[in-house]
């Protein structure tokens, strides 16, 4: 057993962090697709010209992308990791007598000056165009998904109506007003929820997952199923109304912004909606290779609308019997002919046909003539479900799951399982930055860095 001996401290040391941080750290592996020369002139108008010097903004940003990469969301203590760690004194630019700033900056900047610019929006398309730089975006299909992420509301607080709501008691409440015309918010759904959070009103009350009722948001991505890569994101309310409605920003959004245009999509029976099909065949020129959402199936027993076949050239059904359903044209409640209040047209089978026919009781038992109602969308729905016999949909419901492991990624390794910041901007700015965080790691995983030469 030896003593310790007291030695007599070195009065200078040499110390440098580059030699401290191995060469296969992560963040050595992020820095090098870290790219923030633009946010100063991106910020510039948010600052005054007089007064006394603010906080390096690239700072900021880059105590963010390490708490994100990382898990470690609490920005206070955030503050206190990178006060200790000689990576992340290293990855922050700081040096070993550096400052670290107050946490509270980090509320004031990102309420103020971030916002104000969208700075964090701007972060992850410079990110996303570096990953197109790279080849890792294919640009050939695109995977569309959504995850709940729990709010920070308490569950057992709630009122039942806005008109309870203070229209000035927190910024989650003034935000909220201020959605209530988005399509991903607000208007998604005329339907009202049960109860309404006083301190983040735009979480949805929903027990969507299967267990207790909380107040939510749902996270949207658009990856391209290449290399996984996240070319959009978007928050949503927790219904499936705001989340199609997400996905259409999405799309055209990754065209608009990033000329990229897919030729086909894959989401889940959720995204298989008649007017969702239509729009991504008839308005955008994209391959559904979705699940149709279809309850047109009867459960008497009788024969269904699958049943009968459709013929596009003459416009007509063929039922099981092998007669002719023609459309009925009579009667209409609106100015397209034809079409009903539930836009479907009818299509008729004559009274002489199915009075002698003897499959009557298996199709039309309590009727005169067989009625088939065709949705106005039923063409794109027609494509979908024949693509859906082709084998490169079977690889795309392979493909589909490479979203489902980002959320997996997103909940389990950087703990974004619960929001800390409220209201429809809080949950913006939280989905943004994980998704930069992940995609950063997606680059610094797949392009791998120069080998490090040993000195001889």
């Amino acid at each position: 057993m030896g003593d310790r001996k007291v030695q007599q401290h070195a009065l200078f040391y040499e110390f440098s962090l580059e030699r401290h941080v191995p060469e296969t750290h992560l963040l050595r592996a992020i820095d090098r697709f870290v790219e923030l020369d633009s946010i100063r002139a991106h910020l510039a108008p948010y600052y005054s010209e007089m007064g006394r010097p603010s906080i390096d903004p690239e700072l900021l940003i880059r105590m963010l992308i390490v708490g994100y990469c990382f898990g470690v969301r609490s920005e206070r203590r955030l503050c206190e990791e990178v006060h200790l760690n000689l990576a992340y004194r290293w990855f922050c630019r700081l040096g070993l007598d550096g400052d670290v700033p107050d946490h509270s900056t980090f509320s004031k900047t990102r309420h103020g000056r971030f916002r104000d610019a969208d700075l964090l929006r701007e972060l992850f398309e410079t990110v996303v165009r570096r990953c197109m730089a790279e080849g890792l975006v294919g640009g050939e299909g695109f995977a569309v998904d959504a995850s709940m992420i729990v709010a920070d509301a308490h569950r057992q607080r709630g009122v039942a109506t806005p008109d309870q709501l203070g229209p000035k008691a927190n910024r989650a409440v003034t935000e909220y007003l201020a959605t209530l015309d988005n399509a991903a918010f607000g208007a998604a759904t005329p339907v009202e929820p049960k109860f309404i959070s006083p301190v983040d009103p735009a979480a949805r009350w929903t027990a969507s997952w299967g267990g207790p009722a909380v107040y939510a948001y749902c996270t949207n991505y658009l990856v391209d199923v290449q290399h996984a890569v996240i070319v959009d994101v978007e928050p949503s309310t927790a219904v499936r109304q705001a989340e199609v409605a997400a996905a259409k920003t999405m799309i055209e959004r990754a065209h608009d912004d990033l000329d990229l245009w897919p030729e086909r999509l894959i989401a889940d029976t959720g995204y298989g909606s008649a007017e969702m099909l239509n729009w991504l065949v008839n308005d955008r020129g994209i391959e559904p290779h979705i699940p149709v959402f279809d309850k047109s199936r009867r459960t008497d027993d009788t024969f269904s609308r699958e049943d009968f076949v459709y013929d596009h050239a003459s416009d007509t059904y063929r039922c099981p019997g092998g007669k002719t359903l023609r459309r009925y044209r009579r009667e209409f409640t609106v100015p397209r002919i034809g079409v009903m209040k539930d836009n479907s047209l009818r299509y008729r089978a004559s009274k002489h046909d199915c009075e002698p026919c003897p499959l009557k009781p298996r199709c039309c038992p309590n009727a005169p003539a067989r009625k088939v109602p065709r949705p106005i969308y039923e063409g794109a729905r027609d494509l979908a479900r024949e693509i859906a016999k082709t084998e490169a949909y079977q690889t795309s419901r392979y493909q589909r799951k490479k979203v489902e492991m980002l959320f997996a990624h997103l909940k389990r390794i950087l703990k974004l399982d619960r929001l800390r910041l409220r209201g429809p901007c809080g949950a913006r700015d939280e989905f943004h930055l994980a998704a930069i965080a992940q995609n950063l790691r997606k680059l610094a995983k797949l392009i791998p860095g120069q080998q490090a030469i040993p000195a001889t």
